[in-house]
């Protein structure tokens, strides 16, 4: 009997379900192509059940989480609630309980006239960047002393385990691996400062490396890298990081492969339960207009279909996006694409 994939959507605030809903006709239409089945489970987790409720994430809703075979989400995040109240209750949560611990983003320009960078072409940019994504500074391990005084002082500390490390840089050995393409790692870090947590990081980064003998390896502190994600993203293959480094430079890389409307990920637990989305956010201002651009939700998409085993209707699915964009969108930011949100949805459903 053929598989069942059961998969978990959380809409998730502002645009998110707009976006999450043409990411699911676009499953539907590969679905067919493929002939794979799959049934979806709704959850309404965001911010209305939080002003509603109080609810962030129930124990219940996350012990059902726990038996999906993948989770996909729109966007979360809402104005009218205080920054990293959804955020950590329930992205960072759902993160450390299913532990998701890569990030992993793929920047890839699929259409030049989207870059802001002079002279590069679709050839130049292709790269993709693991992120740890369980430990860094995002554990909230610290605290205050002496809070709402002249004297306060506020501490946030980065846990970096052995553990930790070693399965995040093996994970980019073999994405390098399986991408075939210049076959390098780049550990991005900052050895001349944080010398503490990139001593551990590039002890492990070179004693996995022995079992690569055909990847090669390099390394590059932070701020150069993003100098030369700039300069040079050709440069680049596979770029390995911790969680704070490696939130900071996938924004750099949504921008350089055309923009937020493009941008998914995937916080893949390789062994369990994966979650995958576009990275943009919620867009709140675009709520209900129909204009928001849903192709970095499809290819969040095409991401999960990897991940679950169905890599020719992923391929597919990210080829329909690439011909979309290079032939019928004037631009990928929202209100200006020339199609609105569900079109946009059909022509990748179309030309799957």
């Amino acid at each position: 009997m053929a598989k069942i994939y059961r998969i978990a959507v959380i809409g998730g605030d502002g645009t998110g379900p707009e976006v999450a809903r043409e990411g699911l006709k676009v499953l539907g239409a590969a679905s067919g192509r493929f002939h794979f089945k799959y049934k979806t489970v709704e959850y309404d987790i965001g911010a209305e059940r939080y002003l509603e409720s109080g609810e962030i994430l129930p124990v219940s809703v996350l012990q059902e989480l726990k038996t999906v075979d993948a989770i996909y989400l729109g966007a979360i995040g809402d104005p009218r609630v205080k920054p990293g109240i959804l955020e950590k209750g329930i992205l960072l949560r759902l993160r450390f309980e299913l532990d998701q611990y890569i990030n992993l983003r793929p920047v890839v320009l699929y259409d030049k006239r989207f870059c802001p960078l002079k002279d590069k072409s679709e050839k130049d940019i292709d790269f993709a960047v693991v992120r740890e994504n369980t430990q860094g500074l995002y554990c909230g391990a610290g605290g205050f002393l002496k809070k709402d005084t002249v004297d306060e002082v506020a501490i946030q500390e980065s846990i970096n385990t052995h553990k930790g490390i070693e399965r995040c840089i093996r994970y980019a050995f073999e994405c390098a691996r399986r991408r075939n393409r210049k076959k390098n790692v780049t550990l991005c870090g900052k050895t001349n400062v944080l010398t503490f947590a990139f001593d551990l990081w590039e002890r492990v980064f070179y004693k996995i490396a022995r079992d690569y003998p055909d990847i090669k390896t390099d390394y590059a502190h932070v701020d150069a890298t993003c100098m030369w994600m700039v300069k040079n993203p050709d440069w680049f293959d596979v770029i390995v990081t911790d969680n704070m480094f490696g939130d900071i430079i996938t924004d750099l890389g949504a921008i350089i492969q055309g923009g937020m409307g493009i941008a998914a990920g995937g916080n893949i637990n390789p062994e369990g339960i994966s979650m995958f989305e576009p990275i943009g956010g919620s867009a709140p201002k675009y709520t209900g207009k129909n204009v928001i651009n849903p192709l970095a939700a499809i290819c969040a998409l095409s991401m999960m279909l990897d991940v679950l085993g169905e890599e020719q209707a992923a391929s597919a699915v990210e080829a329909s996006v690439k011909k979309v964009t290079r032939e019928k969108l004037k631009s990928l930011a929202a209100g200006k694409m020339g199609y609105s949100t569900q079109e946009v949805g059909d022509l990748v459903a179309k030309y799957l």
